[in-house]
């Protein structure tokens, strides 16, 4: 049996973090809980203080086939690399000749640099360029492979 998870992700920033994250992976916020017109009415019936209503952010993939992502404000700032990061995998895989990999990868490289993140360095393979670790605007590492 397997256990239901979701990622979450420390932040200083909740919905400008996952503003960046829904358009780089194609997500949506997530849909207001059953029975609820809204998220406003969903803090408010399980009594969440007004003051922590911006101190999270949530995504889910519209397909419904990806895990859900949430975003949490933290009150220290991200100091060291990540032991954990997502790899965006639009290369097609090693199996790929790397002059048809690497284009995708710079375009989405380029696509990603437009929403905010940055490129952090290109690492080499045997037979070129094989993928580029990237930062989202908090400076959380990611690849795009």
């Amino acid at each position: 049996m397997t256990t239901a998870w979701h990622l979450t992700i420390d932040c200083s920033a909740p919905a400008a973090l996952a503003r960046f994250w829904a358009a780089a992976l194609g997500y949506e916020p997530a849909p207001v809980p059953a029975g609820f017109d809204s998220w406003e009415a969903w803090l408010i019936a399980h009594e969440v203080p007004e003051a922590e209503w911006d101190d999270g952010a949530y995504l889910h993939d519209p397909q419904g086939s990806a895990p859900k992502i949430s975003f949490l404000r933290v009150p220290e700032p991200k100091i060291a690399k990540n032991r954990l990061h997502l790899d965006l995998q639009v290369g097609g895989g090693r199996q790929v000749p790397a002059q048809q990999r690497w284009p995708r990868i710079r375009r989405e490289v380029e696509r990603l640099t437009d929403l905010g993140a940055r490129v952090v360095q290109e690492v080499p393979g045997p037979d070129g360029p094989d993928h580029v670790i990237m930062a989202d605007p908090e400076g959380n590492e990611f690849c795009v492979v």
